[in-house]
């Protein structure tokens, strides 16, 4: 058959009408193809169900049925095919049913010719094409990852994708028809305006936009316009293309503050070399002079001289373990008697109001390192922590052996898949404030009294750890405490991570729900889980996860939620969902395993708990414990 040709299909209990039609078919200018007759109703729906057919014709009278009936029947059915009901005289209340049941269009018979019927076919089959092209379109772009919208000049969505959906929290069938303003806030209203300006000017705008969705959740998004002429019998509106970056621009911070501490440290070093050439001269001419002068004045000022110019060098040397790390015999060593000689330190300067508690694994691996400077590690982070603590409080350290594996990496920057000795000091301290923890180990920022600190104890501890091949981590909670780990490279490992990996189990396709406000961590735990036969669904908050959970509960066998959220937090959300079904099973995830925060979630009926960030190995046994109800 050509491609100008159609497979007709007429339905009809009148067999004049029929040979009437054929006939009508032959003097079509350009042939329609092939025509074929069913005269009743049952017959008629057996063949138009098959989807066969490029146009079914539909005569309205069908002996004791109608062709409004078949209509209805056959699209129910599942019929893809443009339908057009045939009626013998024009009856306006028959026609409107038919066009709302889904009539591709309607014909009165006794007015009907042959150029009519024509036009009428080609027509119905070449807009039902038309559809299934935008259907097919359609369904690419909802396939695809970014963000794919179509709003008119007035801010109203016409077109939503899957993608937007996730991304902005709101349903196809919630968009669609709304402003977009009232589906998220722009951070920067002058540069959106701008960019409107700009998209109408030039056809086209792309750049980064500041948004906060659904949820509360502040993304950042590269965005794509490019203005349409009409989409869907409608004026001028945009498209718009957006990619989430959010992820994206948190590792790029992260790499930012290492450039910057970089950066920090080689002006910081050149400074210190200039500081100890001013302050040797003057340490030795102080001493000098303090053997030869025996005036009571002299007696009195040089020591005070002699101290300060001391004083400066010790910071010069801090300066220095910062920026390079100070150059010692590399050793051998076992971190239990470090940790030791440090607790004996605490017992006897420490006030008494700090509680101490040490603990370690029995056979923890040896690390090769100065016993020097991991001491001065160590002491810094134990000050810091009294500090914290200026009313008493807990303070705990502790050593473990650590395997950082792909999962754990992914999360942070500094991170090596690897061996590790991991050591963490933690305190119950009034915590590091959200909007000042990316500084503190810059040296000489300090948030301590004027006389009470220099800034560089933090410094010295990176310096320190850097040079021995390891990275800090950081947790703070205001008012609940800071955590500090530090990893150092193992030396003696009987684990790797390759033999881990065989060991890990695997799921059996169960759905996972995954609760952080951190995209990293979402999103990592979402790729591993998905590596380890789990299907995983992610929020970025306590209400989109209700909300989720209210959507699948019947298909959720585990929640996977953090502790500290936006929005709604980890105690709320648990609370929540015991509500909502009291046998759901949860894992709590916090990086501050405080007693409290465990004992409270324990409480709630909560039987497990991750410490944040993890490792797939962690995750999967605990995720496997939960299941198995251990």
């Amino acid at each position: 058959m050509k491609e100008s040709q159609f497979k007709v299909l007429l339905v009809d209990d009148d067999e004049d009408d029929y040979v009437l039609t054929r006939d009508w078919f032959g003097e079509f200018q350009v042939a329609c193809g092939e025509l074929e007759w069913k005269n009743n109703y049952q017959a008629a729906i057996d063949a138009i169900v098959k989807n066969q057919y490029d146009v079914c014709l539909v005569d309205y009278r069908l002996g004791a049925s109608n062709g409004l009936d078949l209509l209805r029947e056959a699209i129910d059915q599942g019929c893809s095919s443009p339908i057009i009901l045939l009626t013998g005289k024009g009856d306006r209340q028959i026609d409107i049913e038919a066009m709302r049941a889904g009539a591709a269009d309607y014909l009165e018979k006794s007015q009907l010719t042959a150029p009519m019927l024509e036009r009428s076919i080609r027509y119905a089959v070449e807009r039902k094409r038309a559809e299934q092209k935008i259907r097919e379109h359609a369904a690419l772009l909802d396939v695809a990852t970014d963000a794919i919208f179509v709003r008119d000049l007035n801010k109203r969505i016409l077109f939503w994708n899957k993608s937007a959906e996730q991304l902005y929290g709101w349903k196809a069938t919630e968009a669609i028809g709304k402003n977009t303003s009232d589906l998220w806030h722009e951070k920067d209203i002058v540069q959106f305006q701008e960019a409107i300006a700009t998209l109408l000017k030039n056809g086209s705008w792309e750049g980064e936009l500041h948004q906060i969705t659904k949820f509360d959740k502040e993304i950042i998004v590269e965005s794509r316009w490019t203005l349409v002429h009409e989409f869907d019998k409608q004026g001028q509106s945009i498209l718009v293309v957006n990619t989430n970056i959010t992820q994206k621009k948190e590792l790029e911070a992260q790499f930012f503050r290492a450039q910057r501490l970089e950066s920090i440290g080689t002006l910081a070093s050149g400074i210190a070399h200039d500081l100890n050439n001013v302050l040797a001269p003057i340490l030795m001419t102080a001493q000098l002079l303090e053997s030869q002068l025996n005036d009571q004045r002299s007696k009195r000022l040089l020591p005070i001289l002699i101290s300060n110019a001391k004083r400066g060098a010790s910071l010069v040397k801090q300066v220095l373990s910062f920026t390079r790390g100070i150059e010692g015999d590399r050793t051998l060593l076992q971190l239990r008697h470090l940790i030791r000689e440090i607790q004996q330190i605490i017992k006897e300067t420490f006030p008494k109001s700090i509680e101490v508690s040490t603990s370690q694994d029995q056979t923890l691996w040896t690390v090769s390192g100065d016993a020097t400077q991991l001491h001065q590690v160590l002491i810094n982070l134990c000050v810091n922590a009294r500090d914290a603590m200026p009313n008493g409080g807990q303070l705990t350290i502790s050593a473990e052996n650590f395997i950082i594996d792909t999962n754990y990496a992914k999360m942070y920057i500094d991170a090596q898949v690897g061996s590790y000795v991991v050591i963490t000091v933690s305190d119950t301290g009034g915590g590091i404030p959200q909007e000042i923890i990316d500084r503190i180990f810059e040296p000489f920022f300090t948030t301590k009294d004027l006389g009470k600190g220099t800034g560089l104890g933090l410094s010295t501890v990176l310096g320190i750890v850097k040079s021995h091949g390891g990275f800090v981590n950081v947790y703070s909670e205001v008012g609940k405490g800071t955590q500090f780990k530090v990893f150092l490279p193992a030396q003696e490992a009987r684990e790797t991570p390759e033999e881990r990996d065989c060991e890990l189990p695997n799921g059996n396709g169960e759905l996972i729900l995954v609760v952080d406000d951190e995209d990293s961590i979402r999103d990592v735990t979402k790729t591993s889980l998905e590596s380890y036969n789990y299907k995983a669904i992610t929020a970025s908050d306590g209400i989109e996860a209700i909300a989720l959970y209210a959507e699948h509960q019947d298909k959720i066998s585990v929640v996977l939620t953090d502790m500290v959220m936006p929005s709604m937090d980890g105690i709320t959300t648990i609370r929540t969902l015991k509500k909502m079904n009291p046998a759901v099973k949860i894992i709590a995830v916090s990086g501050l395993a405080s007693s409290e925060k465990v004992n409270t979630v324990n409480n709630m009926g909560v039987k497990a708990f991750l410490s944040k960030p993890y490792t797939a190995k962690q995750l999967l046994q605990t995720i496997s414990a939960v299941k198995s109800g251990n």
